[in-house]
């Protein structure tokens, strides 16, 4: 029997390491293997210390997996995501014990699970317009949230990407931009607008503040966290659904405002292999969900592909009956 804890320390020690892991991974990949060892301990009686490599076998990750989706009620993404990590270990485990193979195999052997893709989410110009006059520019915190939702929307930025720029990240002279490292450790430049550009210089112009301190600090001019750009957004997303009702019906996160700006930028006509650059995405894949989004793009479509002559007039059912039946 081989003992897991060796093979899940030097999976941490050198694998992720060999490899330059970012922490977002780490932490990810921790928190995928506490979560199964302590469901592997309720499962066998064992403590996580003394599990062997052949306590995890395929119908116990099988369960875990059932677990996470069930009594914890993660989404499909997270139960991947667990998976994901699983897999990583047991390619680490197989060149060191050879005489699990067997074993090892039906664990990778485990699918992803398809899931249901969404149209994205994404605010409209009055949307935004709202949004943004609510923080209270009267104090330093509400011009402080003005500038980061403005970047934000304007930018695409991920969470993490805005949380984590400095002051020296904003190149505010000559051709604007905001420099961040993003997924995968992808260097870019974003470049800025002239109304995003001026008030980040005002906004540094009131601050004492030096090179390497956050561009959107907290209260003791330390980084936000990610659930406090959640949360004061969440604070003005209330705020603005009072002047535009229609915000009420969506659910506003972070993440939502980058897709704002994507279809901000596919709106004004710029192809995806731009928007997947400034984005940074690695492919033009994940870029393609705005197109999906575009309804007005795919009426423009309709529009080339009908012969000539015809018409763009809607479709009416001419029968009370049919109609009814067609609401069904």
């Amino acid at each position: 029997m081989s003992s897991l804890a060796p093979i899940l320390e030097g999976y941490f020690t050198d694998r992720l390491t060999q490899r330059n892991a970012s922490p977002h991974t780490v932490a990810s990949y921790r928190d995928a293997f506490c979560l199964l060892l302590r469901f592997a301990q309720e499962r066998t009686g064992k403590a996580p210390s003394k599990l062997d490599l052949a306590d995890l076998d395929a119908p116990l990750i099988g369960a875990f997996l059932e677990h996470l989706e069930k009594d914890r009620a993660n989404q499909i993404a997270t139960r991947n995501n667990r998976l994901a990590a699983i897999h990583s270990l047991f390619s680490y485990a197989a060149l060191r014990c050879p005489e699990h193979a067997a074993l090892i195999q039906r664990v990778l052997a485990i699918p992803q699970k398809r899931r249901q893709t969404t149209i994205v989410s994404y605010l409209t110009r009055p949307e935004v317009e709202a949004l943004l006059e609510s923080p209270n520019r009267a104090t330093a915190l509400g011009r402080r949230d003005h500038a980061l939702l403005l970047t934000a929307t304007q930018t695409g930025l991920r969470v993490s990407e805005l949380t984590a720029l400095t002051c020296t990240d904003a190149q505010l002279d000559t051709a604007p931009c905001l420099r961040c490292i993003g997924k995968g450790r992808r260097a870019r430049q974003t470049p800025l607008t002239k109304p995003t550009a001026k008030l980040l210089r005002g906004w540094l112009s009131h601050r004492d503040a030096a090179p390497a301190d956050p561009l959107f600090p907290n209260r003791h001019r330390g980084r936000l966290s990610r659930d406090a750009v959640a949360d004061l957004l969440s604070k003005h997303v209330t705020t603005a659904t009072r002047s535009c009702p229609s915000l009420a019906e969506k659910h506003v996160t972070p993440h939502v405002l980058r897709h704002t700006a994507a279809m901000a930028l596919l709106h004004s006509g710029v192809d995806i292999s731009t928007i997947a650059l400034w984005l940074g995405h690695a492919t033009t894949k994940a870029t393609e969900v705005y197109l999906h989004a575009d309804l007005a793009l795919k009426e423009q479509a309709l529009a080339r592909t009908a012969p000539p002559g015809v018409g763009r007039n809607s479709y009416h059912a001419d029968d009370s009956l049919i109609r009814f039946l067609e609401s069904r």
